[in-house]
């Protein structure tokens, strides 16, 4: 019986050991490795870091979709893979031998070398990492009403991409609760986000980029374009402006809570495998698997696969994670059972919708343009549809979006 080992039970790993356990019963035996032993939505982590969602609602037990005759949960820390023996070191456990490897380790918050970025911001990659955001705001508040110091009650997010632009939304509606923990009015509480590109969200065309940044105006955060950050102290966001003369004085954003949603890449595991990478990410070889290794399958955050007009990879979210463990499982499926393989993998996006809060979002899906609160319920359609596929009617019901209409 071939053994597969899948490292990772995020969407890619979780998803690829679902439809391994359908497609090949009895044929192969499954490790899952992973640190925690709960599964969560990535793409709700800014809804946790807001408070507007607690952590039980974005989670569910890894074991409630896995098959205990073909699978075993192991919690353990990934050290490395080694290709050319065909294990897989971990931190606390004896090597795991495999005949397929999925590799499917997630990403990391990527600093770019930015000094102080690491101490003195906040990353929002995990679970825990959310809620220590929540916490750290939350603690800022009642400070305020001890310290009356204005900079408790600024919140300055680094990076307006998908993720920085997601959360500041989800800030926003949670405002007045911040306010009444501080005892002051909302619009003492004040977002503020930063990023070094002038023409944000090119995932999207420019009237929907327009109408994104449009909400979060309207929704007083203070959105700045064009800032390169230099540094970031205690409390400080220091940035150079695009035109800014050489030996100009810094700019300075003031604020006790900095988040960092400037960047991530893939897990360091990657480089520490010695595999050939570019920020903790593999190009894909047209199968999903290393160039050095056709048994070691790369998927999610860890791969990169190139669109047909090949200018830069297509960006890392759960569709084309979820849409890349279907490929791989089918793949594994075919070799185990000696059946001809699929061709080469290939990903046609189905929509990207980003949500600025509750009940407004934008985004294409279909060739179509979504706007405002129909975004919005279609943002939590395709929210549960992913929900549904990793864990079935009993995650979708528990825990699946159905808050359309507040």
């Amino acid at each position: 019986m071939k053994k597969v080992v899948v490292l990772g039970a995020g969407y890619a790993g979780l998803k690829t050991v679902v439809e391994l356990q359908k497609q090949c019963r009895g044929e192969v035996e499954i490790t899952l490795v992973d640190e925690n032993s709960y599964h969560y939505e990535a793409t709700d982590l800014h809804e946790v870091a807001s408070g507007n969602l607690s952590a039980s609602k974005i989670t569910f037990p890894i074991t409630d979709v896995l098959d205990p005759k073909m699978t075993t949960l192991l919690l353990d820390h990934v050290e490395k893979v080694n290709e050319a023996e065909k294990t897989v070191e971990l931190a606390h456990h004896q090597p795991l031998k495999y005949d397929y490897c999925v590799f499917a380790l997630g990403f990391v918050s990527e600093t770019f070398g930015i000094k102080g970025a690491e101490e003195n911001s906040l990353p929002m990659t995990s679970v825990k990492e959310a809620e220590a955001i929540h916490a750290h705001i939350i603690d800022r508040m009642k400070d305020y009403q001890q310290s009356q110091n204005p900079a408790d009650l600024k919140i300055v997010i680094c990076g307006a991409g998908f993720t920085g632009i997601e959360l500041a939304g989800a800030l926003a509606d949670a405002r007045p609760r911040f306010a009444k923990l501080a005892g002051v009015t909302p619009d003492k509480v004040t977002i503020d986000i930063i990023d070094a590109s002038k023409r944000l969200l090119p995932m999207f065309n420019d009237d929907l980029a327009e109408y994104g940044v449009n909400l979060l105006k309207k929704l007083d955060i203070n959105v700045i374009t064009e800032a390169l950050i230099q540094e970031i102290k205690p409390g400080t966001v220091l940035y150079k402006g695009a035109n800014d003369e050489d030996g100009a004085p810094l700019h300075e954003i003031k604020g006790n809570t900095i988040i960092w949603t400037t960047g991530v890449s893939g897990s360091p595991v990657v480089a520490e495998s010695g595999l050939q990478q570019r920020r903790g990410r593999v190009m894909d070889s047209g199968h999903l698997t290393a160039p050095q290794d056709d048994k070691l399958y790369m998927v999610g955050d860890v791969a990169a696969v190139m669109p047909p007009d090949g200018k830069r990879p297509y960006p890392t979210t759960a569709q084309i994670a979820l849409s890349m463990a279907n490929y791989v499982a089918k793949d594994i499926a075919a070799r185990v059972k000696g059946t001809s393989r699929p061709g080469a993998y290939t990903y046609k996006s189905l929509g990207t919708v980003a949500s600025v809060g509750n009940t407004r979002a934008f985004g294409e899906a279909s060739g179509h343009s979504f706007k405002g609160y129909p975004a919005s319920v279609l943002k939590k359609m395709i929210m549960n549809k992913s929900l549904m596929e990793l864990g079935g009617f009993k995650e979708l019901f528990a825990k699946g979006r159905f808050d359309l209409y507040h």
